[in-house]
């Protein structure tokens, strides 16, 4: 009679079983080597029996690339399908690091780097061997609709518009007082005089991370004692330039930017914050808004000259690669010049590829499941 594994035992087994870099289990826990010579190899038959697709989740910018993968592999391999949920990269990393097995997802897209925090509960929870692989780049952007006239807005204004506390009008320096402005010409006499509606993604998104430390950060060192806090009090002038209003300026608008947009065209007065990805698939109603006098476009994101650019990525649990039936191969799919080069497919779902060097070192890094480790974030 086949035996059964626990899940206790599948964890315990996994962790001692597995050689990893960084994100692995604490020292000095006994039996894990014994054990895990005895069962390997039976946990990763019951795993693989278990499950027979690949569940995916995280960033809500990621998924309409993962989602374009996906679709590819399952039409081109014996493979299923892999399943895949938006989930907003913190809402991801939760999932991703609370465990290793069938029950908890092999792969989380994410928008911004895993926190050092993230790494470190995928320790305490048995999950070793977090491989990081970066897809390419993206912007974020404000956009509204085409029947507005676009917006040209500086960092500044941006830190203005969307800041719980921002520095006294009166200009009595230090002072912080609970954001005023009511419309955009209150913040910039040059900016029309419209309500200040703004829809963007909730405190889970990793747009929204990467939204307050490339636009509000770059608005808040606008003001040289708030650029000074950064050397001398770091929570303080974090607490200033992440904190966004909660007045009904900044509406919640989910993780779901395709409803942004339905929104933004039944609105022409309010803005939104989503991934270039999709202005771009949404050209015909929508337009993206000037920042720093840079508008959002597929070269100025490549070069770094529209200041609202970042990385995107995913990550893989080492543990399941081999166990879950199609994981290598998803990868190299992936990671593939066909998908994610100059003339790769993802480029018309609006990815602006990484340079050939670093695609190499990236498609080494999925090859070989090369571990990240916790110290080096």
């Amino acid at each position: 009679m086949k035996k059964t594994v626990t899940l206790a035992a599948f964890l315990l087994l996994l962790a001692g079983s597995l050689s990893v870099i960084g994100c692995g289990p604490k020292a000095g826990q006994p039996g894990k080597e014994e054990q895990a010579a005895g069962e390997t190899g039976q946990a990763g038959e019951e795993m693989q029996s278990a499950r027979d697709y690949i569940s995916i989740v995280g960033s809500s910018t990621v998924y309409p690339f993962a989602t374009v993968v996906a679709e590819q592999f399952g039409k081109t391999t014996d493979f299923k399908t892999p399943k895949i949920e938006s989930t907003g990269s913190g809402g991801g990393f939760k999932l991703f690091s609370a465990g290793v097995g069938v029950e908890h997802p092999d792969i989380t897209n994410a928008s911004r780097r895993i926190k050092k925090s993230e790494c470190e509960k995928c320790a305490e929870n048995g999950v070793t061997g977090v491989v990081e692989i970066k897809v390419g780049y993206d912007g974020i952007v404000m956009a509204n609709s085409k029947k507005a006239e676009p917006f040209k807005l500086s960092s500044k204004d941006v830190f203005l518009a969307l800041a719980k506390e921002v520095p006294n009008p009166s200009g009595a320096e230090g002072e912080l007082v609970p954001n005023p402005y009511k419309t955009w010409k209150d913040i910039n006499p040059e900016l029309p005089e419209t309500k200040i509606e703004v829809l963007g993604p909730p405190p889970t998104s990793g747009t929204r991370d990467a939204f307050v430390e490339l636009a509000m950060e770059a608005g808040a060192k606008e003001f040289a004692w708030i650029k000074a806090l950064k050397k001398e009090d770091k929570d303080k002038f974090k607490q200033i330039s992440h904190t966004i209003r909660e007045d009904g300026a900044y509406i919640e608008a989910g993780e779901n930017d395709n409803l942004i947009v339905q929104k933004l065209d039944a609105n022409p007065d309010a803005l939104g914050i989503f991934g270039f990805s999709f202005l771009d698939q949404n050209t015909d109603k929508m337009q993206g808004a000037f920042i720093d006098g840079v508008q959002p476009a597929f070269e100025a994101i490549a070069d770094g000259s529209y200041p609202l650019s970042r990385p995107l990525f995913f990550y893989v649990k080492k543990a399941h690669v081999g166990t879950i039936p199609g994981m290598s191969e998803y990868l190299t799919e992936f990671t593939s010049e066909k998908a994610w080069g100059d003339e790769g497919y993802l480029t018309e779902k609006g990815l602006i590829p990484m340079p050939k060097e670093e695609r190499e070192k990236y498609a080494k890094v999925a090859k070989e499941l090369i571990a990240i480790s916790c110290d080096e974030l």
